[in-house]
């Protein structure tokens, strides 16, 4: 195969680079999957321990942006390649113009930028390309990293909703935070 010439790709930056997600991805999911703490924070629950059947599953499911899954999933890799971690465009309402993005980054990237860069590349697509208006998203109470990364991106809360997720045998507060086509551009 030929060697990629990326200079002018669309799904990359001075930091990384997307691209859709493979089946071969599921090792480094996998690997995720084991900082509980993180996964609580994203997934707004404890999981069950890990498999790799299911890490396998995962992968295969959402790859290659199968319009079967109801999101278009993306792998984070760096420049040199390294997968970092992953995103996603999903809940998409065409209709009203709203959608909303899922992102890990992985446990050994955190803090380096990766999320952020990588988000302002989706935003950018789902504004500029798919004509979106209103990104939504929110934020288990506590999970200050990805707050703090909304905030950067220009996100307002726009509120809370009081105790409405149990888990680590207390019921916490999610945060609502969105962002304007218009807020985006600037």
């Amino acid at each position: 195969m030929k060697d990629i010439k990326y200079k002018d790709y669309y799904w990359q930056n001075d930091l990384l680079r997307l691209r859709a997600m493979r089946p071969e991805d599921w090792e480094e999911h996998y690997y995720n999957l084991f900082d509980s703490k993180a996964r609580r924070l994203l997934q707004y629950e404890l999981e069950l321990p890990p498999t790799i059947k299911d890490a396998k599953a995962m992968t295969e499911k959402f790859a290659y942006f199968d319009p079967e899954s109801g999101r278009l999933m993306f792998t984070i890799e760096s420049l040199a390649g390294e997968v970092v971690g992953a995103l996603n465009l999903c809940g998409i309402d065409e209709k009203n113009g709203t959608f909303g993005i899922g992102i890990q980054v992985g446990r050994d990237y955190r803090g380096q930028g990766y999320g952020t860069a990588a988000m302002r590349i989706l935003l950018n697509y789902a504004f500029n390309e798919r004509r979106l208006n209103k990104f939504n998203v929110s934020v288990l109470e506590g999970n200050i990293a990805s707050a703090t990364m909304m905030k950067k991106l220009g996100c307002v809360q726009e509120g809370i909703r009081r105790e409405t997720v149990f888990t680590n045998g207390k019921y916490m507060n999610e945060i609502l935070f969105g962002l304007t086509r218009e807020e985006f551009l600037g």
